[in-house]
């Protein structure tokens, strides 16, 4: 489980950076080194950089757990 949180915030990352490249400089990094929006490749890439998002809520409950817990 461990490695699905890691893998999870990566994709995070890369789609943070991406929607930053396309805010500040109006340019897509993903369909950049993909081939442009339209390409089927693109379109599995921002699939599961979506579907990493998606999963990062579930995160949330462990962040919770770790605030319930007394410090030792």
């Amino acid at each position: 489980m461990r490695g699905l949180n890691v893998l999870s915030l990566i994709l995070l990352i890369i789609g943070g950076l991406n929607w930053l490249l396309v805010g500040l400089f109006q340019w897509d990094l993903v369909g950049g080194l993909t081939g442009g929006m339209d390409s089927v490749l693109a379109r599995i890439v921002y699939i599961i950089v979506g579907l990493a998002a998606i999963y990062a809520f579930s995160l949330f409950n462990k962040v919770n757990e770790e605030d319930r817990t007394p410090a030792r």
